[in-house]
C-alpha cells in the first residue's frame, strides 16, 4: 500500500473516534480515547512492534535493534484532544512515527539501537486541568497522591479513572528506561503561522516554552441585581473582568516574549438578575524564558491582590502546574538539519510556544522536535488542518532522522 493511501486512511479512521461531530472531542481515558488507543495498538502490532504498557497506560511499541542492550531511540506523541479540537494535534506524531517504522520495514533498514514508539496518555489539560501527565508519569514526576488529587468536572479522580481502565498506578511499572535513552524525537504540527508565512515546510524546534497554570477562585457576594446599589456591591465577575484584562495587559507590555491567557471563567450563580457571587478563572502564562515567566506570574499575582482588595473580594489561588522551559539538544537538531540539507528541504529553526511531552524527556536524553505547517496556524480548533504533502514530507524527515539516530555508527559526544 502506498504511504499516502495508508496515512490518509489512518487519519480518517482516527477522525471517527470523537464524542461529537464538532471537530474532535477525545478527552483522556474517555471511551473515544480508549477506542482510538485500541486502533493505534493494532497499527503498532501490524508494524511488527512489541507492545508494552506502563503504570499510567502509556503505550510503548519496540522495534528491537541489533543490540537490544543499546540505549533506545524514543519517538512519539499523544492522541487525546481538547474539546472540539482537530485531527492532527498529537495524532500526526503518532501516525508519523508508526509510518516511519513501516518505511524501515519496507526498505529493510536494520537499526542498531532499539526504537520505541510511544503514545503518551493525557497530554492535553482539558480533563484534569494540567497537561503532559503521561510523560510526567513516565519520567517519575507524577505521584499517586497527585493522581488522587487531580479531578475532572464530574469530580472523578485521575486515580479512580485509571483503575476503571484496568491500570494500576500503585504498581509503579516503569517501562521507559530513562537511564538508557540515546535520543528522543517528536513530530508535531506547528500550532502557529510562522512556517506557513515564511513558506518553509519544516520547522526544527530549538526550545519548548512552558506554562504556569493557576486556578483562581473569587468570592464576592451574590445580591439582587435591582435592589443592590452600585456602591454596595461585591461583584466577583467585575473583579474577574479586571483580572482578565490585567493578565492580557501584563503579557502584552512585557519587554520579553511571554503570553498570558484566561481560558476558563465559571460564574455562579450565572443568572441574569443576581450579582455574581463567585467566579473561577483558569490562567495560563507561558514563555520560553524561565525568569520572564516567573516575573510575569509574580506581576499577575500582585494585580490580583490589588484588584481583590479594592473590590473586597476573597481570593483563593492554586498553582496547578509550574513547568520549566527547555532547550532542545544540538545533536538531535543537527541530525534533523542534516536530513533536510541532504534532501534540499527548506527549514526554519524556531522555538515552540506550546508545551509538549518532549519537554520532560529532554531532562533525561538528547531531544528534538520536527514541526510541519498547519493551515492559518489554527490548532485546538475544529478548523485545524495539515496538508498531506506536508505530512508526507515531515514523515520522511522523521523516518530518515530515526534511521540516523539508531544507526550503528551514530554516536553522541
Amino acid at each position: 500500500m502506498a504511504v499516502q493511501t495508508r496515512m490518509a486512511e489512518n487519519f480518517a479512521k482516527m477522525q471517527e473516534f470523537s464524542a461529537d461531530g464538532k471537530g474532535i472531542t477525545r478527552l483522556a481515558f474517555s471511551d473515544e480515547d480508549w477506542q482510538a488507543r485500541t486502533f493505534i495498538i493494532s497499527l503498532l502490532k501490524q508494524a511488527g512492534l512489541t507492545i508494552r504498557i506502563d503504570d499510567f497506560g502509556n503505550i510503548i511499541g519496540r522495534r528491537q535493534g541489533k543490540n537490544p542492550a543499546a540505549p533506545a531511540v524514543l519517538c512519539g506523541s499523544h492522541i487525546d484532544s481538547v474539546p472540539h479540537g482537530g485531527n492532527f494535534d498529537g495524532v500526526l506524531g503518532v501516525l508519523g512515527a508508526i509510518e516511519a517504522v513501516n518505511l524501515m520495514n519496507e526498505n529493510n533498514f536494520k537499526n542498531y539501537n532499539p526504537i520505541d514508539i510511544v503514545v503518551f496518555m493525557c497530554e492535553e489539560s482539558s480533563r484534569f486541568g494540567t497537561a503532559t501527565l503521561g510523560s510526567k508519569a513516565a519520567c517519575g514526576k507524577l505521584t499517586v497522591r497527585d493522581m488522587k488529587q487531580y479531578k475532572d468536572t464530574d469530580n472523578k479522580s485521575l486515580y479512580d479513572i485509571l483503575h476503571s481502565r484496568g491500570i494500576e498506578p500503585d504498581k509503579r511499572n516503569k517501562v521507559i528506561d530513562l537511564k538508557n535513552l540515546k535520543a528522543c524525537i517528536e513530530m508535531h504540527i506547528e500550532q502557529g503561522k510562522v512556517l506557513e508565512n515564511i513558506h518553509k515546510p519544516i520547522g526544527i524546534v530549538t526550545g519548548i516554552a512552558a506554562p504556569t497554570r493557576i486556578k483562581l477562585e473569587l468570592r464576592g457576594k451574590a445580591d439582587h441585581s435591582g435592589a443592590t446599589p452600585m456602591t454596595m456591591r461585591n461583584d466577583a465577575l467585575c473583579a474577574a473582568a479586571e483580572i482578565i484584562l490585567s493578565v492580557e495587559n501584563i503579557a502584552l507590555t512585557s519587554l520579553q516574549p511571554v503570553v498570558g491567557t484566561v481560558g476558563i471563567a465559571n460564574v455562579s450563580p450565572n443568572v441574569m438578575n443576581v450579582i455574581p457571587g463567585e467566579v473561577e478563572l483558569g490562567i495560563d502564562i507561558r514563555s520560553i524564558y524561565a525568569q520572564v515567566k516567573t516575573n510575569t506570574v509574580s506581576t499577575v499575582k500582585k494585580a490580583i491582590e490589588k484588584i481583590s482588595q479594592k473590590r473586597k473580594i476573597q481570593v483563593s489561588l492554586h498553582t496547578l502546574a509550574d513547568e520549566q522551559p527547555v532547550t532542545l539538544d544540538d545533536y538531535v537538531i543537527n541530525s534533523i538539519e542534516n536530513v533536510c540539507r541532504e534532501d534540499n528541504i527548506a527549514y526554519n529553526k524556531m522555538p515552540s510556544g506550546a508545551g509538549h511531552d518532549m519537554m520532560h524527556l529532554a531532562e533525561h536524553a538528547p531531544t528534538g522536535m520536527i514541526f510541519i505547517p498547519c493551515r492559518d496556524g489554527i490548532s485546538h480548533n475544529a478548523a485545524e488542518w495539515a496538508d498531506m504533502k506536508d505530512i508526507l514530507r515531515g514523515t520522511d524527515v522523521l523516518y530518515k532522522t530515526l534511521c540516523s539516530l539508531s544507526a550503528a555508527d551514530s554516536s553522541i559526544n
